[in-house]
């Protein structure tokens, strides 16, 4: 049975990859950075898949040489999930963009060294659309201008990761190469196995469905569903095609926050607003709030972007968009039963 190491196994994607992995016959080893989070995962999980006793754990730290090596060992493929995401803008921008870099590079170094096949890298859209505004299209040639202006310490920690990993193979030498896959996600949603609604999307959707977001910014983008990155993810393990490239993993249609809010709106969630709030407001409250600075990327804005590619390779197709809404209101609704 073929081992594949997930790094960030207790985080949103990281969870979802490891059901998908466990259903198609791997044995998982999960990075956490703490043992203490691994009932909550082995939990969620099991609402999945049960894990067979192919489910094991170690304890990993972006920012610390210790354990990767060992972490890496009787290895034969790497799932490198685990990197920090946040929407508000930190004082720092190395707060996010160090441990990006710097993890991805511990990865890519302990993979190479325990003679690992191929890395599969989770990156993001947000390394293709940065530096640009009104419509923006992106396809698997895209790069974000780390240098524009407004363009946030998340935006800059996924593109200056990525292109670190690419680097990286590309200088690496020795007999045998490392192989690797980027999928790149935008937005995430769908439901959370864990229960756990501490990450970005489950605590966007739980604030939504209380009213608690009065406006909503006019925001359109390509969004992604956590069940179709995690397939793509684990496809891109061992498909011949795969190698070298990036896979941007999206809805094909643009959507918008306020479709949204009217999807859950029409089923039933009646304190969910569909009001807009005024971009010129968001701009301003940007110059105060770190929150509303973090959005100004999406804000005005229309993300389209073209995943055929991804489609093709993988004989793939995006789930449907009223479902992953849906789905994830109803995770979320379950979770704040408990």
């Amino acid at each position: 049975m073929k081992k594949v190491l997930v790094t960030g196994i207790s985080g949103y994607v990281g969870q979802h990859c490891a059901a998908e992995l466990l259903k198609k016959g791997y044995a998982v080893r999960g990075s956490v950075r703490s043992l203490s989070k691994t009932d909550e995962v082995i939990n969620g999980i099991k609402k999945e898949v049960e894990p067979n006793g192919n489910l094991e754990f170690c304890e990993l730290d972006l920012m610390k040489d210790d354990g990767w090596e060992k972490a890496m060992e009787g290895c034969d493929y790497v799932l490198h999930v685990a990197s920090p995401f946040v929407v508000k803008e930190p004082k720092d921008e190395n707060e996010l963009i160090k441990p990006a870099v710097d993890g991805t590079q511990r990865a890519l170094k302990a993979a190479k060294n325990a003679g690992v096949k191929r890395i599969v890298l989770t990156s993001s859209t947000a390394a293709m659309q940065g530096g640009q505004s009104g419509i923006i299209k992106i396809d698997q040639n895209s790069w974000t201008n780390v240098d524009a202006k407004n363009v946030t310490a998340y935006f800059k920690s996924k593109t200056l990761a990525e292109k670190s990993a690419w680097e990286f193979i590309k200088h690496q030498t020795g007999a045998s190469k490392l192989e690797l896959v980027v999928v790149n996600p935008g937005p995430i949603y769908g439901p959370t196995l864990t229960g756990n609604l501490a990450n970005e999307a489950m605590d966007f959707f739980k604030k939504l469905i209380n009213g608690k977001v009065p406006m909503l910014p006019r925001a359109n983008s390509v969004m992604s569903d956590v069940r179709d990155v995690a397939t793509i993810h684990v496809a891109a393990l061992e498909n011949e095609n795969a190698n070298g490239k990036r896979f941007i993993v999206t809805t094909e249609k643009v959507h918008s926050m306020q479709e949204i809010a009217q999807i859950l709106k029409a089923n039933g969630y009646d304190k969910v607003s569909t009001k807009l709030a005024p971009t010129f407001l968001l701009k301003f409250m940007a110059k105060f709030n770190d929150e509303a600075k973090g959005m100004l990327p999406f804000v005005g804005n229309t993300v389209q972007a073209d995943i055929s590619n991804t489609m093709n390779t993988f004989n793939w197709k995006p789930m449907n968009f009223q479902k992953t809404v849906l789905d994830t209101a109803k995770s979320v609704e379950t979770s704040l039963k408990k």
